[in-house]
């Protein structure tokens, strides 16, 4: 697997799928083609990073039908650009809320379907970053007790150390030693940078257990 990103083009068109191969790689990108959906399906890695230019009209497997499977498959998905030579307006709004980048109607410009490609490599790019993100805050949680977690709560929601002690009860000095385990584990130095850490994250707070 290549950490390089590769734009996938997946069309049954065989000379649409060579001017397309040849135009992307003209701008220093690589591609790897395919001219049957189930084809790409068989071979896709979902760690490799990416972008898919994907046709609507295929024998076999359709473009749409290929992105309610890698929706249903693939964590982060991969951003999908489709290409079309019909004006299908209903189509082009369904596959947009299914999470499509772009619908390009063809002939399309040059210029506007390497812009799209670049904005879908770049969404690529932040997803899984994002991803990494989380990964990485989930096992910073995993590192805290119970009580931990019921004291990082009480931070996040803003509450201050005397409420925690009292809602909890224990004492104060208990709370502000877990408050600074929390802090050390989670690798932050201020409330702030906790706060934004779990609230920018989609890893979720492990739930917690009554602890004595």
């Amino acid at each position: 697997m290549s950490m390089e990103p590769i734009v996938y083009v997946v069309d049954d068109d065989e000379a649409m799928v060579e001017s397309l191969s040849w135009m992307i790689e003209s701008v220093g990108l690589n591609v790897k083609t395919y001219t049957r959906a189930q084809d790409f399906m068989d071979e896709y890695d979902p760690l490799q990073p990416g972008c898919l230019l994907l046709d609507v009209r295929m024998p076999g497997m359709s473009g749409p039908e290929l992105q309610t499977k890698l929706n249903l498959q693939n964590q982060p998905l991969l951003p999908i650009i489709f290409i079309s030579g019909h004006g299908d307006v209903p189509l082009a709004v369904r596959v947009m809320k299914a999470g499509a980048v772009d619908f390009l109607t063809k002939p399309f410009n040059d210029h506007v379907l390497l812009e799209s490609v670049n904005k879908a490599l770049r969404l690529d790019k932040a997803n899984r970053e994002k991803q990494q993100e989380n990964a990485i805050a989930t096992a910073k949680f995993a590192l805290l007790s119970p009580r931990e977690v019921q004291v990082l709560q009480g931070i996040v929601a803003g509450k201050q150390n005397k409420v925690v002690s009292s809602e909890l009860k224990i004492s104060l000095k208990t709370v502000e030693a877990h408050r600074a385990s929390v802090m050390k584990k989670m690798g932050v130095k201020s409330v702030p940078e906790l706060v934004k850490l779990v609230l920018n994250n989609d890893a979720q707070v492990p739930a917690t257990t009554e602890e004595t």
